[in-house]
């Protein structure tokens, strides 16, 4: 078996890996894999071929690394307002606590309130962004 046909049986294997596992760095690593094989088409000795997989593949991954990290991510389920319908209440905080939660009466119970971290606590009108566990995160008005 040529060289060029073993890069491809794992390039393919690897592919096939990822559809399992759905985990996109595979595909990177897969990448690679194919720079190896077509570096065996063009002739080059087996350790110039895993040179050119090893840095292909490690490229692919940090790239998309990169670029992933760069894109903004898609907001939390739970400051959804098609999953929570207290996202975007108003509610009225008159006095916070020493530990930064204030407790208000909100639809018939009593709800613990934290704010996002480095705001101060001040009274006043506030949005429900979030439900974080039991508590209502809010964010000032």
């Amino acid at each position: 078996m040529s060289d060029s046909t073993l890069w491809w049986l794992l390039a393919g294997s690897t592919v096939a890996l990822e559809l399992f596992t759905g985990t996109f760095y595979l595909l990177m690593l897969a990448v690679g894999m194919v720079a190896g094989a077509l570096a065996a088409h063009a002739g080059l000795g087996m350790a110039g071929q895993l040179s050119v997989a090893a840095f292909s593949g490690s490229a692919a991954v940090v790239a998309w690394y990169f670029i992933k990290k760069r894109r903004v991510t898609d907001p939390s389920v739970r400051a959804m307002r098609s999953v929570n319908l207290d996202v975007g209440e108003i509610l009225q905080i008159d006095e916070w606590n020493a530990d930064g939660t204030a407790s208000v009466k909100y639809r018939g119970a009593q709800w613990t309130v934290i704010q996002r971290p480095g705001n101060s606590p001040t009274p006043g009108n506030y949005r429900v962004a979030e439900l974080v566990g039991s508590r209502l995160l809010v964010d000032k008005v």
